[in-house]
């Protein structure tokens, strides 16, 4: 028998099959699930619809346009800006990338409750009080980077050596 290099380079050459099966693509399940996703996406699209069609569709485009014209190129500056400052020590930039994504997921998609900017209608409809969100979402968005830093700092203290 060869040595681990000789069988990983075989392996990349195609001389030595996988061990690993892989399920085929079109697969009976695979085709289910992406069928029962598009039933799905159908459902919610028609009572999405049954409002105020005009109104939805303004919505949507621009919520593309403002996505792709305003924030994409703010959240990259600011990922690019990240790793900038943290030459030489990205062991943390995920630690600070997963809490900033979920908290501006949140605020993307909660940003007219939290902003406080509903109408009454909202409080006819759900019979819920829209008070309180902001003050949430800064709790939410603390606790996400706050586990985050201790989830760095466990993985800092198991990674030193010596550490213990």
């Amino acid at each position: 028998m060869g040595h681990a290099a000789d069988l990983r380079r075989a392996v990349r050459r195609g001389l030595v099959a996988r061990r690993t099966p892989r399920p085929p693509v079109g697969s009976p399940f695979h085709l289910l699930v992406l069928l029962c996703s598009f039933a799905l996406c159908a459902y919610a699209g028609v009572r999405l619809l049954d409002g105020d069609r005009l109104m939805i569709t303004v919505w949507f485009v621009g919520a593309a346009l403002v996505h792709d014209l305003v924030l994409l190129p703010l959240y990259a500056a600011a990922d690019r800006a990240l790793i900038t400052v943290t030459a030489g020590r990205t062991a943390w930039v995920n630690h600070v990338r997963v809490p900033a994504a979920l908290s501006g997921l949140l605020l993307l998609v909660w940003f007219p409750l939290i902003s406080g900017r509903v109408s009454e209608r909202y409080q006819a409809v759900t019979g819920l009080s829209a008070d309180g969100f902001a003050a949430r979402w800064l709790l939410i968005t603390a606790a996400l980077f706050g586990g985050s830093a201790v989830l760095f700092a466990v993985r800092g203290g198991r990674r030193r050596p010596g550490a213990g």
